[in-house]
């Protein structure tokens, strides 16, 4: 098979807000409203992602402003109550950052994201400096493709490969990425090994079988 999985820099966002060590609370705070974001990137040097600092990491300041905390609660939030006594980025930022690299695949950064809690990831290069940005939405894009190009694929990259020599050719159809397999197949065991690569195309939202085995009998 021969598909080329999309990978981050094909779908992330080239220009990024960003900020350095001393940036300070009020400027951090207007940055992330004029660009309408979440998080930023904390950057050092030539811009080397040190850190990030997001929306969590500033209500704090918020939260404690005009509170006396008990014991229990500075010893269980301490974190949290260092953040809210800080007015840098150094201080206020989460380190070291959770990024992604630009090569890996939508679903590396998929699970990155899903592991790490978080709705954004600075694209980094091999030495750490930032690329760009990439959201869940940019993720989600791969399920804009058209019907007929994931089509297309399935064609190519599945039915012709796990299907030589059918008794009657596969036909593949596509609707709202909901992929459909109909016709008559030799090898009926087959059948998963085909519901897992086409599930494995990219924009794929599910696959349904409506192939039958070299007796007749449906295959699921």
């Amino acid at each position: 098979m021969h598909g080329t999985p999309h990978i981050v820099s094909d779908v992330m966002t080239h220009t990024v807000a960003a900020i350095g060590r001393k940036a300070n609370f009020k400027e951090i705070v207007q940055l992330m409203e004029q660009w309408k974001v979440s998080a930023l990137p904390v950057l050092e040097g030539e811009g080397r992602v040190v850190g990030v600092v997001s929306e969590a990491d500033l209500l704090p300041k918020e939260e404690f402003r005009d509170s006396d905390p008990d014991r229990y609660t500075q010893l269980r939030r301490l974190s949290d109550l260092a953040k809210a006594g800080a007015v840098t980025a150094e201080d206020l930022m989460t380190a070291p950052a959770v990024t992604v690299p630009a090569n890996a695949t939508l679903a590396q950064a998929a699970r990155t994201m899903a592991h790490a809690k978080v709705k954004r990831l600075p694209v980094v290069d091999e030495v750490g400096l930032l690329e760009g940005v990439v959201s869940r939405g940019d993720l989600l894009k791969v399920f804009l493709r058209d019907d007929e190009d994931i089509a297309e694929e399935v064609r190519r990259e599945v039915v012709s490969y796990l299907f030589r020599a059918p008794l009657s050719p596969v036909r593949v159809q596509v609707h709202d990425g909901v992929v459909t397999l109909a016709g008559r197949v030799r090898d009926a065991s087959l059948v998963p090994v085909a519901a897992r690569l086409v599930r494995a195309v990219e924009g794929v939202v599910d696959v349904e079988f409506e192939l039958t085995g070299p007796s007749g009998q449906q295959e699921r």
